[in-house]
């Protein structure tokens, strides 16, 4: 059995790809478990970084963009994000914010990085807090059909508590910024806005 760190890990006897298209891969693999049990494992390989803004203005306000999830068929209110290149998250996140709601933002602060659905996908996530901004016009890919609200920040993190915003990438960018504000870790301008 391999081990990692001294933990045991999981082993690969054999691999085949699936299915590919220009954003996802699915690869399949015949696995000894860390137990060591044979199995069959499918993962989900992510083409692209997924990138995400969370928009705040000097008056407390940030921005919603609405959308029909294709996946679980249902329309979802999130933070503007998208897919964006591993080697300038920053510029990624910048171009996905101006295409969804037509805002620039002179100062960015890196939020988190994270692992999405972990257990299925190697999807990586890098969440950016972005204020300094200046409104513009949006422009939308052609497979995109947005609506774009702006809401008071405390409002938006407390419908990211209720369960109104399900998205796990949102909700996660909206409670760290959160906590950050009630630890003193953002810049006071903007900690006010969410205490």
């Amino acid at each position: 059995m391999m081990q990692q760190r001294g933990r045991a890990v999981w082993q690969v006897l054999e691999t085949r790809n699936v299915y590919d298209n220009p954003w996802i891969g699915v690869t399949e693999h015949d696995v000894l478990d860390p137990n060591g049990n044979p199995g069959l494992y499918g993962v989900v390989r992510v083409r692209s970084l997924a990138v995400g803004v969370l928009p705040v203005d000097a008056a407390g306000m940030t921005w919603l963009v609405g959308q029909q999830r294709f996946p679980r068929d249902y329309y979802s209110w999130e933070l503007p994000e998208g897919g964006g290149t591993f080697d300038d998250p920053q510029g990624s996140a910048a171009r996905e914010l101006l295409e969804e709601t037509g805002l620039t933002a002179r100062s960015w602060r890196e939020l988190l990085r994270m692992d999405l659905s972990n257990a299925i996908t190697d999807e990586q996530a890098v969440g950016f807090l972005a204020w300094d901004l200046e409104e513009g016009t949006a422009a939308p890919e052609a497979c995109e059909r947005l609506e774009v609200r702006r809401l008071p920040v405390r409002e938006v993190v407390e419908m990211a508590m209720s369960g109104e915003i399900v998205d796990a990438f949102s909700q996660t960018m909206l409670l760290k910024a959160d906590l950050l504000a009630r630890r003193g870790a953002l810049p006071g301008d903007l900690a006010q806005h969410f205490i």
